[in-house]
């Protein structure tokens, strides 16, 4: 569990899945999610259970954030390892439920899941895509110090169209 300043990262843990369930499909959310990631109850129970029995590879977070003294749920975040030879990370699926939005606390969730992984995990490099489309997370990748490093043009079938994939990524030196 890491935290600072109201936020709390942990993994998630199967009492989680309706709540990670409900957001990941919320419709003011769901749109700005890549198409192939989990959804339903039994996928996501997997990709808990992955998270738990390899943590140095896989993450599946819950974002909690303090309200009047209590920790609520408040969004999710994820990594998978992309090159284990280069120690490149693959970030994923940040969402924050709407009630939580405005408040910056996705971009608090990013960098403790930055300084997790490059200084807690070793990793170097971490990347991450967004679709062209998503100006808030666009936003969010450079406020919380992501580089943009290219445009994959069209790459993507989304709704009956096709849509571009921002790159973002970030390395170790970034962060000292």
């Amino acid at each position: 569990m890491i935290e600072a300043d109201g936020v709390r990262l942990r993994r998630a843990e199967w009492e989680d899945v309706d709540f990670l369930a409900e957001l990941l499909t919320h419709e003011e959310v769901e749109p700005f999610l890549a198409g192939a990631g989990a959804r339903d109850r039994s996928d996501l129970l997997d990709e808990i259970d992955r998270s738990l029995a390899e943590p140095e590879e896989f993450g599946r977070f819950v974002i909690d954030a303090q309200e009047d003294g209590e920790w609520q749920r408040a969004g999710a975040l994820g990594f998978e390892l992309r090159n284990r030879r280069s120690r490149i990370a693959f970030l994923q699926r940040l969402a924050v439920h709407p009630d939580f939005r405005g408040r910056r606390i996705g971009d608090m969730a990013a960098r403790l899941l930055q300084r997790h992984l490059i200084f807690d995990l070793g990793y170097h490099r971490l990347e991450l895509e967004v679709y062209g489309f998503n100006e808030r997370a666009i936003a969010h990748a450079e406020r919380s110090g992501f580089v943009r490093e290219g445009i994959k043009r069209r790459a993507y079938r989304r709704d009956g169209e096709w849509v571009d994939g921002v790159l973002f990524g970030m390395i170790r030196e970034d962060l000292e």
